[in-house]
């Protein structure tokens, strides 16, 4: 390694594949960052080639970030180096009523946002913390403020994600890492498909552009700001959501995510 790329801070990317991830890490190669990126599929590398134009160094690891042997693998990678910026992104989103899930798929929803998320964020943050610097985004959502009827499990985690970045944040207050939380909404990635909710309203109406979200973590992270919610109108609906009733929300919630609309 060059003298030049270890001058260069590195950011790792969680979920770098597509989507919002994807999108970060092209501001953070935009920004001249070398990149670590993650995904458990694939199209990782085609992202890698991609963010190579670029002009700074990026090593990409397909692996499966719901357990922590996958994200050991990832961490691996490191050789050492340390990671100036985290992009905690990697997530998987489940339609349909929780009793007509497949347990073990929504065990992958709860492994992959949670499990693998935190034990990155505890690795990473802890090296961080010993340093006295860097910087963790956290992708949460808004709808971590929703019970949602039909996106339970997914909507559940998100909640614990939020409510997560904020404590650790507090937690952090004065040792020169920060951690800020991007709260998007319905945004137009392949966490629909994934997911298998194609065929309800949310998942056919118009979504927010991956790229406008990832910006907005992306400066929130850089100015070391607590929370970042994409769009005046996902702004509103947070608001609301905390003057709402649960149960109006949940039912709110299931005429757009209940199945049977395509």
């Amino acid at each position: 390694m060059s003298a030049a790329e270890i001058s260069r801070p590195l950011a790792l990317v969680t979920g770098a594949s597509t989507g919002i991830g994807r999108e970060l890490a092209r501001l953070c190669a935009a920004e001249g960052m070398d990149l670590l990126i993650a995904a458990d599929e694939p199209a990782v590398e085609e992202a890698a080639t991609e963010l190579r134009r670029s002009g700074v160094r990026v090593d990409a690891v397909e692996t499966d970030l719901s357990t922590t042997e996958g994200v050991d693998a990832l961490l691996a990678r490191l050789d050492g180096r340390p990671v100036d910026c985290l992009f905690a992104n990697a997530g998987r989103a489940l339609g349909k009523g929780f009793l007509d899930q497949e347990f073990d798929a929504a065990r992958h929803v709860l492994d992959t946002n949670l499990t693998g998320t935190l034990y990155l964020i505890h690795r990473v943050g802890g090296d961080m913390r010993r340093r006295g610097e860097g910087r963790i985004l956290i992708t949460g959502s808004i709808a971590g403020f929703v019970p949602g009827a039909f996106m339970a499990v997914y909507n559940g985690t998100k909640a614990f994600l939020n409510s997560f970045a904020f404590a650790l944040r507090n937690e952090l207050k004065d040792t020169g890492v920060t951690v800020s939380c991007l709260m998007p909404g319905a945004t137009d990635t392949e966490v629909f498909a994934r997911g298998d909710m194609l065929d309800t309203p949310m998942g056919q109406a118009p979504k927010d552009d991956p790229a406008d979200v990832a910006r907005v973590g992306f400066e929130a992270l850089m100015q070391g700001k607590g929370d970042a919610v994409s769009g005046w109108k996902n702004k509103v609906a947070s608001a609301l959501a905390n003057v709402t009733p649960a149960a109006v929300l949940a039912e709110q919630n299931r005429k757009l995510a209940e199945p049977g609309h395509g």
